[in-house]
């Protein structure tokens, strides 16, 4: 179901973009990613599997790295085009979106780090490559901690320490210990971007962040994570057995620029979390919405009953919200350093709620055919369950968020006032 943008603002270019990520949606998305939620997730990484057939496809159209610079090798998308993108990839696959953002974060980090060394090596490769070889993950969450690492400025965070953990030894940095299960991409993976300790006296405000190339003596992978939802993204622990790597690898070598940074990606994250899950609540309504016009009961097609109407109408408006404070989000923090992590939250948990929301509407609307794996609804349901724990339980990323509105909501006020009187 094709429906009216509600910016009237989109150029040739952003529309254009829309299509482009449609069609490779539809096309390629949509199938592999039913055939990869139908396989065991062993076979999901195995030599072979569809996932490597989508990511040479999604590389050699530039989806890898729509928030990358022009002159790194980049597409050159204005971030609203890159956002459009997005939710049109949601749309397609939750969790092959997910996979596709988390190929490109050890080269995001090192963009960030501003290390030209660092840029040539990582970055540029990166943006080069077209074959979907070059694979990165985000390693964060340790085995026993969770969501624990987004708690900046809570009373636990100096006190609780990570599992992973790097130490000096003159131009080098040893890791050695572990990540949870859940690390998106990581069966595949060629680069971790890993947190990890490096001042044990500050718990996990004690952290920095190292770009570990994962074929280095002393790394390897734990069995791939068995779900009920996001099948087709692979996810699982890494192990690090006194890795050596060169000290330019550590991103942030200095715990003070660890909240900062690591605020950053957080932001980023979520805010994607949220545009994506957009893209999902869109999925859900027009499987909805199309099975209601085929439909009959009581002798008329179910969209002619007037509490289908209602129902229909309560996911359009949904899917309209989602999108609303995703984009309003993400156009604001594109345009300060830090993101305000308040906001992100906020995209994050609002989309992801009222998207699952309209997963479950879709299967009651459809009945026993939506408990079926003959529909589509039945997957989103799964994979937007999973979405309300992924990238942070939104309820603990709402009380972090509650913290942050009590200990900074004037330095919120202050960040925004000063953009406005800049421009």
């Amino acid at each position: 179901m094709d429906y009216l943008d509600l910016d009237l603002n989109l150029t040739g270019e952003d529309l254009l973009m829309k299509e482009v990520a449609h069609k490779f949606a539809e096309s390629v998305m949509r199938p592999i990613s039913k055939q990869l939620d139908g396989m065991l997730s062993e076979q999901v990484i195995a030599e072979g599997s569809p996932l490597f057939t989508f990511l040479e496809k999604a590389y050699a159209l530039d989806l890898h790295m729509l928030d990358f610079p022009e002159e790194l090798g980049g597409p050159g998308c204005t971030p609203l085009m890159a956002q459009i993108a997005e939710e049109e990839l949601g749309w397609g696959s939750f969790g092959l979106c997910i996979q596709l953002g988390a190929a490109g974060m050890h080269a995001r980090a090192a963009l960030m780090s501003g290390n030209p060394e660092l840029i040539e090596e990582f970055v540029v490769p990166f943006c080069k490559c077209r074959d979907g070889s070059i694979r990165g993950c985000w390693a964060v969450n340790d085995p026993d901690h969770g969501s624990d690492n987004l708690g900046f400025g809570e009373d636990f965070f100096g006190k609780v320490r990570s599992s992973t953990r790097a130490r000096r030894d003159g131009d080098h940095w040893i890791i050695s210990g572990q990540k949870a299960a859940w690390i998106s991409g990581a069966g595949i993976a060629t680069h971790a971007l890993t947190w990890v300790e490096i001042d044990p006296s500050k718990g996990l405000g004690g952290q920095g962040a190292a770009i570990v190339p994962l074929d280095l003596p002393g790394c390897s992978k734990g069995k791939p994570l068995r779900k009920i939802g996001m099948r087709d993204l692979n996810q699982n622990e890494l192990f690090f057995d006194e890795v050596r790597i060169p000290k330019r690898y550590m991103v942030i070598d200095n715990p003070d620029k660890y909240e900062l940074l690591g605020t950053q990606f957080l932001v980023a994250a979520n805010m994607m979390m949220g545009i994506e899950a957009t893209g999902v609540a869109r999925a859900a309504f027009e499987e909805a919405f199309n099975y209601c016009k085929e439909k009959v009961q009581g002798g008329r097609f179910l969209i002619e009953h007037y509490s289908m109407k209602q129902r229909l109408f309560a996911m359009f408006a949904r899917v309209e919200t989602c999108r609303a404070v995703s984009r309003r989000v993400c156009a604001m923090n594109m345009r300060l350093f830090p993101g305000l992590t308040e906001y992100a939250m906020v995209a994050k948990t609002t989309a992801t709620e009222l998207a699952f929301q309209n997963a479950h509407e879709a299967v009651q609307i459809l009945g026993a055919n939506g408990l079926t794996k003959e529909y589509l609804v039945e997957k989103l349901f799964r994979d937007l369950r999973m979405s309300l724990i992924a990238d942070g339980n939104n309820e603990v990323l709402q009380r972090y968020g509650g913290h942050l509105l009590k200990e900074t909501y004037p330095r919120v006020r202050n960040s925004m006032l000063a953009v406005l009187r800049n421009e």
